[in-house]
């Protein structure tokens, strides 16, 4: 598994991959071609044997306190590996590194597996927009994120682990 900057040249795989998902309210080639080229838009894709199959990204005005989780897709054959929760860290990382302080999202209200994985990184609801996904007639759940208290937890996570090499694996051996 790689996962890289997302390119222009990416557009076409990231809009199979987005018709798939999305087949009712995909974006539009034009849509992902300005955020792809945006300045303030932060994309990567994940690949494996050399085929995309997820991508994600970020909307963060540098200098910005606040910053959009725009999008986390993996194809369905990839789901249920820890790629978006990957792709996740990776995009809270880049907001870390750009000065922000909250990330904010909305999410299907019918999509459970995506709500639970923003919950378990800490994002907590802050307000719904009734209807929002069209034409579907789905509400967004809006989430928000301490990106500070995020970055803590991880730091203090990532120092435990080191001081007990136990914890780095399931099997308490430290080496699998």
């Amino acid at each position: 598994m790689v996962t890289r900057r997302a390119t222009g040249a990416d557009l076409d795989a990231i809009m199979d991959l987005e018709r798939t998902s999305f087949p009712t309210d995909a974006w539009s080639d034009a849509m992902m071609r300005e955020e792809l080229a945006s300045p303030h838009g932060w994309y990567v894709v994940v690949e494996e044997a050399g085929r995309l199959v997820g991508y994600a990204g970020l909307r963060a005005v540098r200098g910005a306190r606040d910053a959009d989780i725009q999008t986390i897709t993996i194809s369905a054959a990839a789901r249920g590996r820890g790629r978006g929760r990957a792709l996740l860290a990776t995009l809270l990382t880049e907001a870390v590194d750009r000065g922000v302080h909250d990330v904010f999202l909305e999410v299907r209200a019918d999509n459970p597996v995506a709500q639970a994985l923003y919950a378990s990184e800490g994002f907590v609801e802050v307000g719904r927009r009734p209807r929002y996904y069209q034409p579907d007639d789905v509400d967004a759940i809006v989430m928000q994120l301490d990106l500070r208290g995020w970055a803590a937890r991880r730091a203090e996570t990532a120092a435990s682990s080191a001081a007990d090499p136990t914890t780095s694996s399931p099997t308490g051996k430290g080496w699998c």
